[in-house]
């Protein structure tokens, strides 16, 4: 099954995807967000027969528009690793982003005025359906709702600054978040070998993987955040990034103004994001 977040007159909606028809079956919820915190949500997203829209020209919101918690796993990707010529982590590098930072599977990417530094890094995003803590193997894999695609848009220039990352990994309206969750049973969603990974920036290929690179997976991640803290339905984890990041290019290279980032998983859909530099008050364009 296959969920999204639409904007529609004015509001949102969360909506079950008909790729056979072309068409989204609108839920009784205001996000997908919303639907998740029903324990009922799988069963009512996949009995709704409500009014249907077509996926023509279809507005993605942020898949989730106001999460508990985004956490991002740093350094997860073995070929990450050695392109960016650290040693291998022994627990999840973990580092948080706000809502503030979302946007639609469509929307622009704000380059930030203050950054000259704006790489790109395509992820596989976790999207819990329950509430777990101190979970093991088993209670971790269950609260999995499914499984959508981020790209964790980093300003390289601020995330360096310090030995922390998140003022280079939070900035507003830079993170896109969808365009589906595809539901944990679907045969295509879960993590392994055959899902790729790949990022194009104006349709050259930077980043080229599979999930099975991974180091920690999925469910590892899962039961390693709920002992620090109780994970809620509608919170993301973003898992990490594999090679062909900007800044693990000789010479570097960095997303620049009326570029296109298209972000793709297989299985799972892809997000088109142009990106435009930020203008600040008072300044022209």
């Amino acid at each position: 099954m296959k969920l999204a977040t639409i904007r529609t007159a004015g509001t949102t909606s969360a909506v079950r995807i008909e790729l056979d028809s072309a068409t989204a079956v609108l839920l009784d919820a205001t996000d997908v967000g919303a639907l998740l915190a029903d324990p009922l949500w799988r069963s009512k997203a996949a009995d709704a027969d409500g009014s249907v829209v077509s996926l023509d020209g279809i507005d993605y919101a942020p898949l989730i528009s106001r999460p508990d918690k985004i956490v991002c796993v740093g350094l997860n990707y073995r070929s990450h690793i050695l392109e960016m010529g650290h040693d291998t982590p022994s627990y999840p590098t973990l580092f948080a982003k706000y809502r503030s930072s979302l946007i639609g599977a469509n929307d622009d990417i704000v380059l930030p005025a203050a950054s000259t530094k704006v790489d790109w890094e395509c992820e596989l995003a976790i999207i819990v359906g329950s509430a777990v803590r101190h979970a093991d193997e088993q209670s971790a894999t269950a609260a999995i709702a499914g499984y959508s695609i981020l790209n964790d848009v980093s300003a390289r220039d601020w995330q360096n600054r310090t030995s922390q990352f998140l003022q280079g990994k939070t900035f507003e309206s830079s993170t896109p978040l969808g365009p589906w969750l595809v539901t944990a049973d679907e045969p295509d969603a879960a993590p392994g070998p055959l899902q790729r990974i790949v990022c194009e920036v104006d349709g050259e290929t930077m980043q080229d993987s599979t999930t099975d690179d991974l180091l920690f997976d999925c469910t590892t991640i899962v039961s390693y955040i709920s002992t620090i803290m109780t994970l809620l339905p509608g919170d993301v984890i973003a898992t990490g990034t594999p090679s062909g990041v900007g800044a693990g290019r000789s010479p570097q290279r960095f997303l620049q103004h009326g570029n296109l980032v298209v972000s793709t998983i297989s299985g799972l859909g892809e997000l088109r994001n142009r990106c435009v530099r930020e203008v600040l008050p008072g300044f022209s364009s």
